[in-house]
């Protein structure tokens, strides 16, 4: 049975993860903030969900979170995010600062430590995987400048996800980014192009199918490869 480990699973994209991943008869644990977000998002999921209690953000509650787990994790998916600040905070004329840093604390920095923390874990499994949410308005080959503490914190997260693959290649373990697309969630707005279902699934698709041949790569939800 595959073990998967999703982000912010109680809501938007992780949620639907968690979702997808339990159809397939997968083992899922997911990360909520609170005690009664972990009883909600259970509740809901039923069978097969386990809740993780900790902040993305706080590096001793994720820590301490791993360290309750012995099993091993075939993928892990760091799915948790924030938009930023307001759009008329985070502009390259106007930014908010602290707003900025917090962006980059959870889209950025999280990542990386999560996938520390819980890389003992993806080290026990025969065939483990980490694939991170990204952003298509990360790409560098696009000069917009709305947004642009979200934008600079998936380019970001982008490039240290490219140097984790490369480091743990010779251990066989894959990473990738993943490009979700505009989804109608609460960050993507009701008037997004897909649904949250349909680009859940071809994330677990994705997730289930990687290897190392696709390892460092910008992953469009659909399996196709995209520049960064």
């Amino acid at each position: 049975m595959t073990t998967l480990l999703i982000t912010g699973a109680n809501r938007g994209i992780g949620f639907h993860l968690a979702r997808e991943a339990l159809n397939k008869g997968w083992q899922v644990y997911g990360s909520v903030r609170t005690e009664a977000q972990a009883e909600q998002t259970a509740a809901e999921l039923g069978s097969g969900f386990t809740p993780l209690v900790f902040d993305v953000t706080d590096r001793a509650a994720v820590k301490s979170a791993a360290a309750t787990l012995d099993a091993p994790i075939d993928i892990l998916i760091n799915n948790a995010g924030t938009i930023g600040p307001p759009d008329a905070d985070q502009t390259t004329l106007n930014m908010d600062f602290d707003g900025f840093a917090r962006t980059l604390e959870i889209n950025t920095l999280a990542p990386l430590a999560v996938a520390q923390a819980f890389l003992p874990n993806i080290r026990k499994s025969d065939n483990g995987r980490i694939l991170t949410v990204s952003s298509q308005m990360s790409w560098m080959g696009y000069a917009a400048s709305d947004r642009i503490a979200y934008r600079a914190s998936k380019a970001a997260v982008n490039k240290v996800m490219q140097g984790l693959a490369t480091d743990l290649a010779p251990e066989g373990i894959a990473v990738c980014l993943i490009d979700p697309g505009w989804v109608q969630t609460d960050m993507g707005g009701p008037t997004a192009t897909l649904k949250p279902t349909e680009v859940a699934r071809g994330i677990i698709n994705v997730a289930d199918g990687l290897t190392l041949a696709r390892t460092g790569q910008f992953i469009e939800w659909t399996g196709r490869e995209r520049a960064f």
